[in-house]
């Protein structure tokens, strides 16, 4: 006998000696006192909500032509997709700098479920092309942006790191589309449409120096143009997707003036026309909290080869088309978050008895479960309502436009804090397990914290609504008008037409008065939280009261009117017979419920 199968042979005996000594850890009864997660339901079928606001947000043939591919990628998240997020998670990639050669490559290695993440996205559904390229999805023409931020909804409850080379590849399209030169087109746009991984260039962008980060136009990174050739010097202090072969990047010709007026926008290609690697080296992995499946790197520019994107002079505004789409984006991926921080409290609540029932009809557990729901439909419907008026923006829609304009730094900015929560929330409803790394929940509450970082912080994203979207833009005035038509459209009782009314004006008034005001920044980001949560009001009574809607929503939105739109007196009991008559209605499992149903709970004090 060999020393290995020794060794084997020696395992087995112990397993059976243990077997025969502990007999009562034997029975499997035991683990049936665990709750069930997740796994192995599909997202997008389980996902009623969703379904209601497609139905009224996506055009109707699109959104039956797509159902298939939903319900599809909908059992991949639930299931394979998962199952590698996890394996990924305790496998995060490697930087090697040099090959056996002792060559330096500046090498990123991923485990083999991550390549595998790559394909389902990249390859299987074409997340970063479908908008851009037509006749994918038996299309004859190209794919609607809702279509996408579903898939992108439904990749973020599994895994959220994927969703950055995903987003920011489709928005670097989108960049070089609209601003690139028609030489620079030609030579990176068919590698970055590509649909198959071994030729395609993924996208990415590098902005944070040291010197600046929100703060953009004190970067440092400068571009010389030496014998007709753009070359780039500085550093970038956080390089997400860094070994994307093509990157966006911010830097400051030499000559050129001080603040952002100086800057520009330039496409950083990893390989040269004959193969070999662009002059920047990659220095450091950062060692991050979360989103462990992406690499986040320093990079070291040395007279790389770049090429200017544009006006010199617009480049900030240039890459803003990149960011904002990336906010969006990061909307949609809260949305999803919260969702699977639902579902997971919901699988535990429905599932684990304590105290004589099961933690579902315990009212505080409840309670504790509504604080989930409600910003997970808030931020699910709010995101649906923008990814419906994507392609009437990029159609030329002024009107679209606008909307856009308002509703992007608003979802980011709230629905990001709120998955934060959420997250938190939901790990609390597993109990101890939640804790474990083995389960989904610490995963969540690691990732959820991104959100308010990429694609700048709370506060930034407060500014741009008040300061830009008000004050520059006065996009707000378009927003108002929807929300007021949709308001006249939903077949309300008066009196709680009337509330959201109220609640309505009294955000875009209070809105409007900090934006006049330079000396109120301060309160930027309670204004933008006072219209986030009205709008979501109305918009989610308008899915509710709809034909095809469920009622569910009309509850959700009075519950946004209670405990987040309309003061309150913490030391008053908050609730009464129509918030328990609510609860049993959201927490019953089911066919949707007609707006006859909830018409009496809508309107009880």
């Amino acid at each position: 006998m060999s020393p290995a199968e020794q060794v084997l042979a020696d395992r087995k005996l112990e397993a059976r000696t243990q077997a025969r000594v502990r007999p009562a850890l034997a029975p499997s009864r035991a683990v049936n006192h665990i709750a069930p997660d997740c796994a192995g339901l599909n997202f997008f079928d389980i996902d009623s909500s969703l379904h209601t606001s497609l139905r009224l947000n996506m055009e109707p043939t699109a959104y039956q032509h797509f159902q298939p591919y939903f319900s599809d990628l909908g059992k991949i998240a639930g299931g394979r997709l998962d199952a590698l997020a996890r394996l990924v998670d305790r496998n995060p990639p490697v930087l090697e700098h040099r090959n056996r050669f002792g060559q330096d490559t500046d090498t990123i290695t991923y485990h083999p479920a991550y390549r595998e993440m790559e394909k389902i996205g990249f390859e299987d559904f074409k997340m970063h092309a479908m908008c851009h390229v037509p006749g994918l999805f038996g299309l004859e023409g190209r794919s609607p942006q809702a279509a996408k931020y579903v898939f992108q909804y439904l990749v973020s409850q599994s895994e959220f790191g994927m969703m950055c080379p995903l987003s920011i590849t489709d928005a670097t399209i989108h960049v070089l589309q609209q601003s690139a030169s028609e030489e620079l087109k030609s030579y990176l746009l068919p590698k970055m449409l590509s649909t198959d991984l071994s030729t395609l260039w993924k996208g990415t962008q590098f902005m944070t120096e040291r010197a600046g980060g929100s703060d953009v136009g004190t970067l440092e990174t400068t571009a010389r143009l030496e014998d007709g050739v753009w070359r780039l010097y500085g550093d970038k202090w956080f390089a997400s997707h860094t070994d994307a072969e093509v990157a966006l990047i911010l830097a400051r010709p030499e000559g050129a003036g001080a603040g952002i007026g100086g800057i520009a926008l330039f496409a950083l290609p990893r390989y040269l026309p004959d193969g070999s690697r662009n002059a920047y080296r990659i220095v450091r992995m950062k060692e991050k909290l979360g989103t462990r499946s992406l690499a986040t790197c320093e990079i070291v520019l040395e007279g790389a080869k770049a090429y200017l994107v544009g006006d010199a002079s617009q480049g900030l505004k240039q890459m803003m088309e990149q960011v904002n789409m990336s906010r969006l984006s990061h909307g949609v991926r809260a949305a999803g978050m919260m969702r699977r921080c639902l579902n997971e409290a919901l699988a535990v609540a429905r599932n684990r008895d304590a105290f004589g029932a099961r933690l579902i009809e315990h009212p505080l557990l409840r309670r504790q479960v509504m604080k989930i729901l409600v910003p997970a439909e808030q931020a699910l419907s709010l995101s649906m309502l923008a990814a419906g008026y994507m392609d009437r923006a990029r159609a030329g829609s002024n009107e679209a436009s606008q909307v856009i304009r308002i509703l992007t730094p608003l979802i980011k900015f709230r629905a990001c804090r709120d998955a934060i929560s959420a997250a938190r929330t939901s790990m609390e409803t597993r109990g101890g397990n939640g804790y474990i790394e083995e389960w989904v929940n610490a995963r969540l509450i690691r990732d959820s914290h991104i959100g308010v970082l990429w694609e700048g912080t709370s506060n930034i994203n407060a500014i741009d609504v008040v300061r830009r979207a008000v004050t520059k833009a006065r996009a707000h005035e378009v927003l108002h008008a929807l929300l007021r038509q949709k308001l006249i459209e939903a077949d309300l009782p008066d009196a709680f037409r009337s509330r959201l009314a109220k609640a309505l004006e009294r955000s875009f008034r209070f809105l409007t008065e900090i934006a006049k005001d330079p000396d109120r920044e301060h309160m930027a980001r309670q204004a933008s939280s006072g219209l986030y949560n009205a709008a979501s009001a109305v918009v989610l009574a308008w899915e509710g009261a709809h034909a095809d809607g469920d009622a569910r929503k009309l509850l959700v939105s009075r519950l946004v009117l209670e405990h987040r739109v309309e003061p309150s007196d913490p030391l008053a009991p908050a609730d009464g017979d129509w918030e328990r008559s609510a609860y049993e209605l959201l927490f019953r499992e089911g066919r949707a419920l007609a707006p006859s149903e909830v018409q009496d709970i809508l309107v009880a004090g």
